[in-house]
């Protein structure tokens, strides 16, 4: 599991700094980023808490530019699947 991490901690440090930027959460500025995704048309959103339904909603408030798009998308590596199909 800490392979796993490692290998996403870019990503992680890059959301966390720009949602800390923006004064939005990381779960906020992900949702944000997934809406601006062309093939997402809605977002599946687990929650156990009334607060985190609450920040789902507010996340569709939240534009990113492209600039910031692409810095998010920056440093993730393409990974291989593992498993079966």
């Amino acid at each position: 599991m800490v392979l796993v991490f490692r290998r996403f901690q870019k990503v992680i440090n890059n959301v966390e700094a720009m949602a800390a930027k923006r004064g939005i959460s990381m779960a906020q500025l992900s949702l944000a980023w997934l809406l601006s995704q062309p093939a997402v048309t809605a977002p599946i959103v687990g929650t156990t808490a009334e607060k985190h339904i609450i920040e789902a909603v507010e996340a569709l408030d939240i534009t990113l530019s492209e600039e910031e798009i692409a810095q998010l998308e920056a440093p993730y590596i393409t990974h291989p699947v593992l498993g079966m199909m």
